[in-house]
């Protein structure tokens, strides 16, 4: 087993700084995470992208839930991130049924052409999670799905993403997932001994919530603690 991904939820090019100061292999660039995550200003991108080397995965999303409010300037935004150097993302949308809405997925791609994404937890809160799975498979430059298992995190939804690792490669299961949303180090043992690569946090490596800055103390700990269940699983 090689070794781990640690994403990291940044808001700003100083937060970068501080997560891949902790070892950070990827960053997740986002704004307003009271509302669990928008697009980020271009300029804010631009900073960020000059202020570190690690991919940065930057959020394509104008409003909360899941479903789009305004796609043509969703997809203005991101063909102007594009231009300025952003190669991954992350998206995904629902219909007001809890559907996969992929038309709007699809507008989005185009805008983004060439990019790698993750299909971010709007799949914890589909109607039907093993047809959301099998929709999207295919999808260019998908490469990751960030789920929890459950709309409530981890911690309720571990069953699933253990009974899902199992399935790792079939049909509906061959996009790699990546564990995130309440994620706890209790966790990471059972997900890694069982195929799970990608872990995400973002609140579990700041003191006060979404209000604190990235430690990077705390971003280390997070490296460790996955590398250290790769040893122990015999990676």
């Amino acid at each position: 087993m090689g070794e781990a991904i640690l994403e990291v939820v940044v808001t700003s090019a100083e937060e970068a700084r501080a997560a891949v100061a902790g070892g950070a292999h990827r960053l997740e660039l986002a704004a307003d995470m009271d509302a669990d995550g928008m697009t980020p200003e271009l300029a804010e991108f631009v900073r960020t992208r000059d202020a570190v080397t690690v991919p940065i995965r930057v959020m394509l999303r104008d409003k909360g839930g899941f479903q789009v409010a305004d796609l043509d300037a969703l997809r203005a935004a991101a063909a102007a991130l594009r231009a300025a150097g952003a190669e991954e993302f992350v998206l995904g949308f629902l219909t007001a049924d809890g559907a996969p809405d992929l038309p709007a997925v699809r507008a989005l791609l185009d805008a983004v052409p060439g990019g790698r994404w993750t299909f971010h937890r709007a799949v914890d809160h589909a109607a039907d999670r093993t047809a959301l799975r099998y929709a999207i498979e295919g999808l260019p430059g998908l490469d990751t799905l960030l789920t929890a298992g459950s709309v409530a995190g981890v911690a309720d939804g571990l069953p699933t993403l253990l009974a899902e690792a199992d399935r790792q490669g079939r049909p509906g299961h061959t996009v790699a997932v990546m564990a995130g949303g309440g994620l706890g180090a209790e966790h990471v043992p059972a997900l890694r001994a069982r195929g799970v690569d990608a872990f995400h946090v973002g609140t579990s490596v700041r003191h006060r919530g979404w209000d604190s800055p990235v430690d990077p103390a705390a971003v280390r700990r997070w490296r460790e603690l996955i590398a250290a269940a790769a040893r122990k699983d015999g990676g």
